[in-house]
């Protein structure tokens, strides 16, 4: 399967990406937010970042957008716990970019 054009809406901003599928194209932008969390050592900045995390997010695609509603979770609060911010997609439909209408060509 070819890589297509998505892009990312997380209410504050729109980032142009290559994926697949709008559900990997979600994850992939989500562990990376994940990540700069993980890897930051500032617990200042951590709960910033924590803040900042999106609650809902829009792959839009040629066709068709998906919405997702994210849940984050904090589950550990040790130095090195792999997994202490973990995230839940929730699909919240799709809507195409003809928005509903349906041609009849015939």
């Amino acid at each position: 399967m070819a890589k297509r054009q998505f892009t990312i809406d997380t209410g504050k901003e729109q980032i142009l990406v290559e994926g697949q599928v709008h559900r990997n194209v979600a994850v992939k932008y989500l562990m990376k937010r994940r990540r700069s969390l993980l890897m930051t050592k500032n617990s200042e900045k951590v709960e910033k970042l924590w803040e900042d995390l999106p609650k809902k997010i829009k792959i839009i695609g040629k066709q068709v957008t998906k919405d997702y509603r994210v849940k984050w979770e904090r589950l550990g609060s040790e130095e090195f716990e792999g997994s202490r911010f973990a995230f839940t997609l929730e699909d919240q439909g799709e809507s195409s970019a003809n928005n509903g209408s349906i041609s009849n060509d015939s």
